[in-house]
């Protein structure tokens, strides 16, 4: 005797609606039976009493951020960069790429490495940077940075692992990275790429903050001179918030819909009791980039600062250095003891230390870490922001300050 089995529509309709729910992307190419799959990063639910974190180290006046990518996870060293979108790291073959210290990731020893094709959704996200397409028709892309380094590579998907409060390492699937195969530009032995944690879709927090209760995320950038193997953290989504006494908070202002860069309102700034206002109303006028060495200031602003400072400041210039291109710097085997300097942000004073304020430039020299431009490239850059927990909220358009021993955090 044979069984005949029914097909009823409705357990059909129920179980490609039940499929649907679980992947997020599914396209068939025409030819074959090509199916591409991208599961949904569903982790918020299974990690709800952990926060996401990542270790970071300083490397001299940049901060690497540990993270893990690719099946088996492989160390990846990127620096970290709130002044840009995407995460890239050196990839093999690599023709003309910089020296680094730790082994080139090889795509052909991750399981999990997926090419994106120039077609696909997620090459059309680099629509700002020129994307092209590779002899293979892979999604390229060319990035350049505001100190003339650049990076060239293809866009791929692959496993992500971060750290978290538990212990527990969280891997997240089918993450959008560049493998850069052409790089050049200032990068230390240490750096394997670049972390982008701006406002872009590309970016990491971008990525990631649908999976772990919000788009936000806060970090404790230790001093230039901290020994590398001190180490502090970042946190992400749901637990990063930055509170407790002594929090001032600003607010993220965005300029246009696609702006991903992290701005604020600068109105001034104050040497001791004397305050220089900015002649600017315009809101958002200044970004935040990890990866800026220095605090870049309007010129005309700047030349106010920096003549109370030289006022204040009991020692004489360096002015015999040509290497130092008129910046103000003293030779001293310590730092200076200089005058309190307050950023003045919309609703927030955020304190400069001595070690916010001066940096070893060169042996026996040390030197202000705020410049003037004539550009609009107006800048709060790593020093201003070390000792500082920041937060970053982009669900509530803000930005945190609480002062901390970050080699401490």
């Amino acid at each position: 005797m044979s069984c005949q089995i029914l097909f009823d529509p409705t357990f059909i309709l129920i179980f490609l609606f039940i499929f649907l729910l679980n992947f997020s992307t599914i396209e068939i190419v025409n030819g074959g039976f090509t199916v591409k799959l991208i599961r949904k990063n569903s982790l918020y639910a299974e990690h709800q009493n952990d926060i996401v974190q990542s270790p970071t180290y300083s490397d001299y006046a940049f901060t690497l951020m540990e993270v893990s990518i690719g099946t088996p996870p492989i160390k990846f060293y990127g620096v970290l960069d709130t002044g840009s979108d995407l995460i890239w790291l050196q990839c093999l073959p690599c023709p003309n790429c910089y020296k680094q210290k730790y082994p080139l990731f090889d795509p052909q020893k991750s399981s999990t490495y997926t090419p994106i094709l120039c077609q696909e959704d997620e090459c059309h996200k680099l629509v700002e940077e020129n994307p092209s397409c590779s002899p293979n028709n892979e999604c390229s892309y060319n990035f350049s940075y505001l100190d003339t380094s650049k990076a060239q590579g293809l866009l791929a998907l692959d496993t992500i692992t971060l750290n978290s409060t538990s212990q527990k390492p969280i891997s997240l699937q089918s993450m959008i990275f560049g493998c850069g195969h052409n790089n050049t530009g200032f990068f230390s032995e240490e750096m394997m790429g670049i972390i982008g944690l701006g406002g872009g879709p590309l970016s990491l927090i971008s990525q990631i903050g649908p999976s772990f209760g919000g788009k936000r995320f806060s970090y404790c950038l230790v001093p230039y001179d901290t020994n590398i193997n001190i180490s502090s953290h970042m946190s992400f989504g749901s637990g990063s918030e930055v509170l407790g006494d002594g929090v001032v908070t600003t607010s993220l202002v965005a300029i246009g819909e696609s702006d991903p860069l992290l701005r604020v309102t600068l109105q001034g700034i104050s040497v001791e009791n004397t305050y220089f206002p900015l002649h600017s109303s315009s809101k958002g006028n200044m970004f935040f980039d990890s990866a800026t060495t220095l605090t870049i200031l309007p010129q005309p602003l700047y030349n106010s600062f920096v003549n109370e400072v030289r006022r204040r400041v009991s020692l004489d210039p360096v002015v015999d250095d040509p290497e130092l291109n008129g910046r103000l710097c003293y030779r001293t085997s310590t730092s200076p003891k200089g005058p309190l300097i307050t950023i003045h942000f919309e609703n927030a004073n955020v304190l400069l230390g001595p070690t916010q304020t001066f940096y070893l430039k060169k042996s026996g020299i040390f030197c202000l870490t705020l410049v003037g431009t004539d550009s609009e490239d107006v800048i709060y850059g790593y020093h201003s922001q070390t000792n500082y927990l920041i937060g970053i909220d982009f669900e509530s358009k803000r930005v945190s300050f609480k002062e901390t021993d970050c080699t401490k955090y």
